[in-house]
């Protein structure tokens, strides 16, 4: 069985077990998070919600918060002196898909 999730402005499709990494989410390592928003429950049977399927949730643990890999934006313009550079780095959540109920 599998599911489709909403968080972050991004859309997922998890499985029980599978290991993911969503923008950062207000909760600490080793709590549970209920992912409300599920588009579209697969299997045996499809069930493809309007927007989002009633009464169905996905259950995750996290493992950790932390912030991903820098990442450098550099802006130049040619013949105008003007150069910028910048660096940023992603947080992240790491979460453990324990459960897919609907």
């Amino acid at each position: 069985m599998y599911a489709v999730i909403e968080t972050g402005g991004k859309q997922l499709k998890v499985e029980v077990g599978q290991e993911i990494f969503v923008e950062k989410l207000p909760v600490e390592a080793e709590e549970t998070y209920t992912f409300d928003k599920v588009l579209m429950l697969g299997g045996k049977k499809t069930v493809v919600g309007t927007p989002y399927v009633a009464g169905a949730n996905v259950k995750a643990k996290v493992i950790k918060n932390g912030r991903g890999k820098k990442l450098i934006v550099f802006k130049y313009k040619d013949k105008n002196n003007d150069a910028r550079k910048k660096g940023h780095r992603q947080a992240y959540t790491k979460l453990v898909i324990e459960s897919i109920n609907g």
